[in-house]
């Protein structure tokens, strides 16, 4: 439909009926760093000549090979996952909170939670949350429901976990009295510091949150830390690459009887980085705190007829709405990219899902092998990884990864804000559509950059 913007007389009206003096007032909560003053297009251009601009800075977006990843990766997806996931049946598809007319949305969503359940371990699987950083925030807030036992609402949080997901959920809860508590890394393994968990044996705590594997692609004590839990009655909440659990135990078989809550980040399931979104997270639970896991579930039932059907299940419409009984107000059903992720493991299978697992982590060791290979590149932790390892350089990471961009070559992600501990570090990944030949050119690049600043100093 055409666009009819306001007259200034329709704004002045509205304005004055809320009481503020310009639209500019509205926002005035945004700090004027983070405003955008002038989007840098000349006056009086046609249509055709403002698009001719907007490809062009479009394609400055577009260059390089990808070696980062620190939670968005650059996987394969098959063509055939988008061209089904755009046809008009799946791409308008309504929340389907009538059954009789979302039976194609309601299947699909239930093949997806079983796929998760296979995935992770778990009994139960909702239909997915808005992404994985709020998705572990949705999963605090249900194990203080679910560990009525505890009355601390302490939260044991890691401090390999990645960077975005605890502030994330410090955002979110800590304004609903829950105590999150980090607990250290181990400086030579990059792991949790066992021994500093260990502090809070006995104490009233909720639950742990166990990343795997870590924010630095480190494969955590797993078992070790389900048990502790268990032995001291914390809910457990695994946090995932799903694309690891190809090849890697499931949560769900994590110590003796497994973790109590599984989320993650689904984007590496056929979804593209596309600049940072959008993507999904997922959610699973063991059946006993079903009754507390947000957001929708569906079910399969038969009709008076005897044929399969599908269902909301376990909670009604109003639950969604209903603000004083809804066991969330902030998840949100990506739908949208459940059905490309659906689509992608279906297409994939379990053996093919491993098989790039493996490319991955095989990828990722070569890589390594040949940068560690330059004068100035160590292994920062001399541990077992999946697809990610951090490495120190001597010389300063930010020039480094700048020259490199220059080359075409996105060389990984700088850890000196989040880890200043850690030095000068870098988190490098490789996936499996990196190769040979890709990673030789990283490689190269990286050594004659570092020798260009050494001659500079």
């Amino acid at each position: 439909m055409p666009f009819i913007p306001h007259t200034e007389d329709d704004v002045r009206r509205m304005l004055d009926a809320i009481g503020a003096e310009s639209i500019e007032q509205l926002f005035d909560e945004i700090p004027e760093e983070l405003k955008c003053t002038s989007f840098d297009i000349p006056e009086g251009l046609s249509e055709m000549d403002v698009t001719a601009i907007m490809h062009q800075r479009a394609a400055q977006d577009a260059n390089g090979v990808c070696f980062i990843g620190a939670g968005s990766y650059d996987h394969h997806i098959p063509a055939a996952v988008w061209e089904l996931t755009t046809r008009g049946e799946f791409y308008t598809a309504y929340t389907p909170y009538q059954a009789e007319a979302s039976q194609g949305t309601l299947q699909l969503l239930y093949e997806y939670q079983s796929m998760m359940t296979a995935l992770t371990g778990m009994d139960v699987s909702n239909a997915s949350l808005y992404d994985g950083a709020s998705g572990l925030a949705e999963a605090v807030l249900m194990a203080v429901r679910a560990n009525r036992k505890s009355k601390s609402r302490r939260v044991l949080m890691p401090r390999t976990l990645h960077p975005a997901y605890r502030k994330t959920v410090d955002t979110i809860v800590r304004n609903q009295n829950i105590e999150l508590i980090e607990i250290p890394l181990d400086r030579s393994t990059g792991k949790t510091d066992l021994a500093a968990l260990e502090a809070y044996a006995g104490e009233d705590c909720t639950a742990l949150i166990i990343p795997q594997p870590n924010f630095f692609g480190v494969l955590e004590d797993v078992d070790a830390m389900t048990e502790w839990a268990s032995a001291n009655n914390l809910v457990t909440i695994a946090v995932v690459n799903p694309l690891s659990l190809a090849i890697l135990k499931p949560p769900g078989e994590w110590g003796t009887d497994g973790v109590d809550i599984c989320v993650g980040e689904g984007q590496p399931l056929g979804i593209p980085i596309s600049s940072g979104g959008p993507n999904y997270g997922f959610m699973c639970c063991k059946k006993q705190h079903v009754r507390q896991m947000p957001g929708r579930i569906i079910g399969r039932t038969v009709d008076l007829d005897g044929k399969p059907g599908y269902a909301l299940t376990l909670q009604a419409r109003e639950q969604h709405i209903r603000r004083s009984k809804a066991t969330s107000n902030i998840c949100t059903n990506q739908g949208l990219m459940v059905t490309a992720s659906t689509i992608h493991m279906a297409l994939m299978g379990g053996e093919g899902l491993a098989r790039t697992a493996s490319a991955c982590h095989a990828n990722t060791q070569t890589l390594v092998e040949m940068l560690t290979g330059l004068e100035g590149v160590e292994r920062c932790f001399d541990t077992p990884v999946f697809h990610e390892q951090v490495l120190t350089v001597d010389v300063p990471v930010a020039e480094v990864l700048h020259s490199l961009s220059e080359h075409d070559v996105l060389g990984g992600y700088a850890l000196a804000d989040d880890y200043p501990e850690l030095g000068n570090c870098l988190l490098v990944c490789a996936t499996e559509k990196r190769t040979e030949a890709e990673m030789q050119k990283f490689a190269d690049t990286l050594d004659l950059v570092l020798m260009t600043h050494r001659k500079a100093t």
